[in-house]
């Protein structure tokens, strides 16, 4: 069964530079109604050790990662088994160094591609020359809280967006870069939903449980949110099949049209947000650009539009309005991909 499942992409311990320990972090996690986290310490591994033991106390899912942190950008790898160097690696290598997370099983992900770097936060800023784009799995296109409003943020998703344009298949997805309590934050805090086969967690599909958390974000079936859950799905007119969200559509008639459903589920972990009572908007977004606006509201929390097909290369859905006293974008799908055959 395929469930959307909440968690938090990049975590510290004070095994590199966080405030608490794994077990500590679990528990806020849970108290989050978070499902699982991926454990990103810097350059280490080390808590790791204790992670069957916080798994069974907490029943919170640990994914195994680390974050690669290095003096030309920080990169994610999740999904991991072993620990993974980076130091024999210039800026010039980075491909190697993802070939070697790759050999793993895992995936790799660009953190905070934007963010300030030194002196203030030493190789933040990524500056690895990528000759392939499709070696990279996705991008963090939100980091911190309250991610939306701030400018590398704004970066990095346009960036996002720019390699979507040129057909490239990256997921996007947000990342607290989380290294302090809850209890000190009171910004909005967002989080990245995976759409995934779940199991009764007993220990020995544990690692199934990653296996498929870790595809998911391969796949892109991702939608990230600070709020509301969002959803997103196309139907060909000419057909039956419904395409989800990371799903490929194939195009066969040129002049077919489609029918984009949205919906926004104002029930997922609703404890943990606010959102007051409003009209929403819903662009969808294409490598078009803009090709439909449509609005929602806890009353009328579904709708369907359509649109013609031709030329499209992906779509994704993107929550407008009102929130934490900003207008902003709440939350986003990653893309329903089109695959044109003529």
């Amino acid at each position: 069964m395929k469930q959307w499942l909440p968690y938090e992409l990049h975590t510290h311990t004070f095994h590199s530079d966080g405030e608490h320990s794994l077990l500590e972090l679990a528990n806020s996690a849970k108290e989050l109604g978070l499902f699982g986290i991926a454990m990103t310490d810097h350059n280490t591994m080390s808590p790791l050790l204790e992670r069957d033991q916080v798994e069974l106390e907490t029943g919170l899912q640990i994914i195994r990662g680390m974050e690669w942190t290095t003096f030309f950008g920080h990169m994610l790898a999740i999904g991991i088994v072993d620990y993974l160097d980076w130091r024999d690696l210039g800026i010039k290598d980075i491909h190697r160094g993802i070939e070697r997370v790759h050999r793993q099983g895992g995936v790799v992900g660009i953190a905070h591609p934007y963010r300030v770097g030194s002196p203030l936060c030493t190789g933040c800023y990524w500056e690895y020359e990528i000759s392939d784009w499709k070696d990279i799995d996705y991008i963090e296109v939100w980091s911190y809280t309250f991610p939306s409003i701030m400018n590398s943020n704004q970066r990095a998703f346009q960036l996002w967006t720019d390699m979507l344009n040129q057909g490239y298949r990256i997921s996007g997805v947000c990342g607290r870069d989380w290294h302090v309590s809850s209890k000190k934050v009171t910004e909005p805090i967002a989080v990245t939903y995976l759409s995934m086969e779940t199991r009764e967690s007993a220990a020995p599909e544990q690692l199934d449980l990653e296996k498929a958390a870790v595809d998911a974000l391969r796949d892109g079936t991702i939608s990230v949110t600070m709020g509301p859950l969002l959803q997103c799905s196309v139907q060909l007119d000419s057909t039956n099949r419904v395409y989800g969200i990371g799903e490929e559509v194939h195009v066969v008639e040129v002049a077919d049209t489609a029918r984009v459903r949205v919906e926004v589920d104002f029930s997922a972990r609703a404890e943990h947000w606010q959102l007051a009572d409003q009209e929403l908007r819903v662009l969808l977004m294409s490598n078009k650009g803009q090709i439909a606006e449509l609005n929602l509201s806890r009353n009328e929390s579904a709708a369907v539009c359509g649109l013609r097909v031709e030329g499209l290369i992906w779509l994704r859905a993107e929550l407008h309005g009102a929130f934490h006293n900003s207008i902003t974008m709440i939350a986003f799908t990653n893309p329903i991909y089109f695959e044109q055959h003529q």
